[in-house]
């Protein structure tokens, strides 16, 4: 399974305490440079994201969707997108509103951390849904609507 990723969902798994959920889910994920680079940025960040062998930076080399891409959205989830137009993966992880329409626009499967929740769950990785969601909602300043936040309980029976 191919599947890359931008940089929020990975800082707010950290934020939360449950990186570790990716790699059982997915094996390894891909990142671009930029998004590496972002993570990085972090102090508090740093020695997780150098000591997961499972995140796999990839330069984004001569692709020519680069710079319209950079036109609309930020270096992360421009190269992304990049990556995952060249690349084909099963899934690019992308939460923000503006990198997962331009995605959907490519015919990119897309996931968001909600979405990696529920499976997270499904797959018996994480007791509830519930508890991580409102961290990140309390503690972290994850936004989400009040219908999608009862749409997801109720989706993995929480609600």
């Amino acid at each position: 399974m191919v599947v890359i990723s931008d940089t929020t969902t990975i800082t707010n798994l950290i934020q939360i305490n449950l990186l570790d959920i990716l790699p059982k889910l997915y094996n390894e994920v891909i990142i671009p440079l930029a998004v590496h680079k972002e993570l990085l940025r972090f102090e508090e960040q740093k020695t997780i994201i150098n000591s997961s062998n499972w995140l796999k930076p990839l330069e984004v080399e001569n692709n020519p969707y680069l710079g319209s891409l950079l036109e609309s959205i930020d270096k992360g989830e421009a190269e992304a997108i990049a990556l995952a137009i060249k690349l084909q993966p099963d899934f690019l992880i992308i939460d923000e509103r503006a990198g997962r329409k331009i995605a959907k626009e490519y015919g990119i499967p897309i996931i968001g951390l909600l979405g990696i929740l529920m499976l997270a769950k499904q797959q018996g990785l994480i007791e509830n849904v519930k508890t991580p969601l409102d961290s990140l909602k309390d503690e972290v300043g994850f936004r989400v609507s009040k219908s999608l936040y009862e749409f997801v309980l109720s989706e993995v029976n929480e609600r």
